[in-house]
C-alpha cells in the first residue's frame, strides 16, 4: 500500500468510527441496568449485528494501520521491523475474526 493510500485509509476508517462509536455509546447507555438476556436480544437484532460487525472491522483495520505506522517509524533493525509488522497484521486479523465471530454467534442464535 502506498503512503497516500495508507494515509487515506486511516482517515476513512477514523471518519467511519466516529458515528459508529457514538451509536455504540448511546446504545450501551440505553442498555444500562438491563440483564444479559436483554443485551443478547439487542445484539441479535440484524441492524445492530451489522453495525457491530462494521464497527469491529473498522476498529481493527484502523488499529492495524496505526500500529503499522508506529512500527515503521520507530522500530529499528532489519529483523525487528518485518517481524513486528507481521505480528501486528496477524494479531489484528485474529482479534477481528474472534470479535466478529462472537457477534455473529449471538446474532444467529448459535
Amino acid at each position: 500500500m502506498s503512503g497516500v493510500a495508507h494515509w487515506l485509509a486511516q482517515r476513512v476508517t477514523a471518519v467511519a468510527l466516529v458515528p459508529l462509536a457514538l451509536w455504540l455509546v448511546a446504545s450501551l447507555a440505553g442498555l444500562a441496568g438491563r440483564d444479559h438476556a436483554a443485551a443478547t436480544a439487542w445484539i441479535a437484532r440484524p441492524p445492530v449485528a451489522i453495525a457491530l460487525v462494521l464497527l469491529l472491522a473498522a476498529t481493527f483495520y484502523h488499529l492495524k494501520l496505526g500500529l503499522q505506522t508506529v512500527i515503521e517509524d520507530y522500530v529499528q533493525g532489519a529483523f525487528g521491523k518485518p517481524f513486528w509488522l507481521l505480528v501486528n497484521a496477524f494479531a489484528c486479523i485474529a482479534l477481528a475474526a474472534v470479535s466478529i465471530f462472537a457477534v455473529l454467534k449471538i446474532a444467529l442464535g448459535g
